[in-house]
């Protein structure tokens, strides 16, 4: 590295990486600092370059870890990006590049160590590599005992929600929220719930937390915005798996319990800011949301958001932490990007928690813009995931409980709906295809999946909104009919088949007893529709 060029495979021979790992002790003073983050390094963007980074520097990480003890090199690495990045923000107004690129180096740096050091030993020994320091020399004085951890993730934090997003500033932006997702995915390794580890508690209740607020405002207005990435920090035409995507994937997996498929869309690297962004909401929400063990300061500032744009806007019954953020925006981000399941699970957290914007959602005129992209992901169930498929249901269910939605769906008439293959429809209202749709997951349901939770949402959608069934469409109505008329035929078939078999093993009993529960359940809806 140093002030020259480097490639991926030269890493593992780099006189500066090899002092860092070696066993000489550096001091976060030493100008040795200044030579090695004078590097010119292109990250990996694609799973063949992150696997060559890993194969290059994994000799490297090894000795690091085994000198480090003894050295303290990594806590005088994060000492030196604690000193640069309490001056970035002044850098960026004197738009001095170099600063910036420094301090971008030491972040990625680290990131990559803590990533090796989080797969490799455990949180507590994690926390003592990065704890570690050499004795201190004659005249020096101790350095502060405070956690090392805790001063990291609090300056990771600033730098997000203080310095501003410009061309030279949004790679040290992607890494600052890379290396928190990477001190997050500690999860990924633990046997033990997130809110009894270290680095979860100081996110939680530690110095950060003070800007869970405005760390969340900036989250989210980073998902609305959607920015491309500058050239520089992705080059056109790079897509796959990045180390940046590789870690999301693993982080969402863990999140979705397995049920996530990651990313499926190539404007993902180009906003990917916004999509790290997202995760990183996804990742603070969701974990640590026992109240009564630690209480978790992002989720309620996610639940509790206002909308800038209303006036006369009513206030909280209670005394909340919160922030205001333009409703409209959002709401159009969230059209175009529901599609992926990330974007569906903020969707559902919001609509099932934040009871404003569910009022606000609601009260839409162009409703159609949110609910037709669902609709869609139900159709092409067989391309998404079950956790993707269950969100969309669990959307159109909380929806389906407000009496307005389910009149004014029956007056918005849709043109043309290209992917809709059963029947050319040329004119039919949301609530006829929502309706249609729903009926396609039902059979979709019972020839495949046999859940007979799925089955539930979708009824209970169904029953919801029958009490406002208006101007159905005749074909609407005939799938109505049909659903019902082959559900009657497969259920005399299994009572009969039951009857026949009196003398069968239990075991098949069983068998045909959980195959006739499905239909039992759609009669049951069907005649609460009709009532």
């Amino acid at each position: 590295m140093g002030s020259s060029s480097s490639t991926i495979s030269e890493l593992k021979d780099n006189e500066c990486l090899r002092r860092f790992a070696g066993k000489e002790p550096i001091s976060h003073n030493d100008p040795f600092w200044n030579q090695m983050l004078s590097f010119s390094f292109s990250p990996p963007r694609h799973c063949s370059d992150y696997q060559l980074l890993e194969e290059s520097t994994q000799s490297l990480c090894k000795t690091l870890l085994t000198n480090n003890l003894q050295t303290g090199n990594v806590g005088s690495l994060v000492r030196v990006f604690l000193m640069r990045n309490s001056e970035l923000k002044a850098s960026t107004q004197c738009e001095d590049n170099v600063f910036t690129w420094q301090t971008y180096n030491a972040l990625f740096i680290l990131r990559c160590i803590c990533k090796y050091f989080l797969e490799t030993i455990t949180e507590e020994s994690f926390l003592k590599q990065l704890q570690a320091r050499p004795p201190p020399q004659d005249g020096e004085l101790p350095d502060d005992e405070q956690p090392l951890i805790e001063h990291l993730q609090n300056a990771l934090v600033e730098l997000i929600v203080d310095v501003p997003i410009l061309d030279g500033t949004y790679a040290v932006h992607l890494e600052a929220t890379n290396a928190i997702l990477v001190l997050m995915s500690v999860q990924m390794f633990m046997q033990t719930p997130a809110f009894k580890s270290q680095i979860y508690r100081t996110m939680m209740g530690g110095k950060c937390s003070i800007h869970a607020c405005l760390l969340m405002k900036q989250l989210l207005q980073r998902y609305i915005g959607q920015q491309k990435c500058p050239v520089n920090v992705l080059p056109s035409g790079a897509q796959g798996g990045s180390i940046i995507l590789n870690l999301a994937s693993g982080l969402w997996s863990l999140l979705t319990l397995g049920y996530g498929r990651g990313q499926q869309t190539t404007n993902v690297d180009e906003a990917v800011l916004a999509n790290q962004s997202l995760l990183l909401i996804l990742v603070l929400t969701n974990h640590c949301t026992n109240e009564k063990t630690i209480h978790n300061p992002y989720r309620q500032a996610l639940f509790s958001f206002t909308n800038s744009q209303e006036i006369n806007g009513s206030s909280p019954t209670q005394a909340v932490a919160t922030f205001k953020l333009d409703y409209s925006a959002m709401f159009s981000t969230l059209c175009q990007t529901v599609k992926e399941d990330q974007s569906t699970l903020l969707l559902y957290l919001l609509l099932h928690r934040n009871q404003q914007f569910r009022v606000y959602v609601l009260a839409r005129a162009d409703i159609e813009e949110l609910i037709v992209p669902i609709l869609k992901v139900l159709y092409q169930a067989q391309d998404h995931s079950s956790h993707h498929i269950y969100m969309a249901l669990i959307i159109l269910l909380i929806l389906s409980e407000d009496d307005f939605f389910n009149k004014v769906v029956h007056e918005i008439m849709l043109k043309n709906v290209t992917w809709y293959a059963d029947r050319a429809l040329s004119s039919l209202s949301l609530g006829g295809l929502l309706v249609l749709v729903v009926i396609r997951t039902i059979q979709f349901n019972m020839t495949r999946m046999r859940d007979k939770y799925l089955h539930t949402n979708c009824l209970a959608a169904l029953a919801n909104m029958s009490g406002q069934f208006r101007h159905i469409h005749c074909y609407v109505a005939q799938r109505l009919v049909s659903l019902f008329e082959s559900l009657a035929k497969r259920h005399l078939r299994s009572i009969e088949q039951l009857q026949a078999t009196t003398d069968s093993s239990n075991m098949e009993d069983e068998h045909q007893t959980a195959d006739l529960v499905p239909a039992q359940r759609v009669h049951r809806a069907i005649f609460d529709c009709d009532q």
